[in-house]
């Protein structure tokens, strides 16, 4: 529903993260994982997950989150969308995911559904 949008500066305004349509309530672990994180920030609940290879994602507005220190496999419901919140027009979930520097990343690359970005050598000819 809407894309992630990486600002250029940690301080300035955008995205980071996705809003995902949800045609049920249930939110899905998308990795195996602890959860690091599971209480309210400003007026909503968030969860988060460390992921075992060092990456977090985060998920909101949710209710009833697993506690922290809670061991999750991939596809196990964690927690489940608030509807008392409204994030977007429609039932949706925001999912951030952030690496081992707490950098935001794209979390639908981790889907096969975006390209992670790949830096070339300056001068490098590739056109052959």
């Amino acid at each position: 529903m809407r894309k992630f949008d990486k600002p250029a500066h940690k301080w300035q305004a955008g995205h980071r993260g996705v809003d995902l349509s949800m045609t049920t309530d249930e939110i899905r672990a998308p990795a195996d994982g602890v959860v690091s994180f599971s209480g309210k920030v400003v007026d909503r609940t968030v969860i988060t997950l460390e992921h075992t290879d060092g990456r977090k994602s985060s998920f909101e507005p949710v209710v009833n989150p697993l506690p922290v220190g809670s061991r999750v496999e991939a596809g196990q419901v964690i927690a489940h969308l608030d509807p008392a919140i409204e994030h977007c027009p429609q039932s949706c979930i925001h999912w951030g995911v952030r690496d081992e520097s707490d950098d935001y990343l794209n979390p639908l690359i981790f889907l096969g559904l975006e390209n992670p970005s790949v830096l070339l050598p300056i001068g490098a000819d590739f056109s052959a």
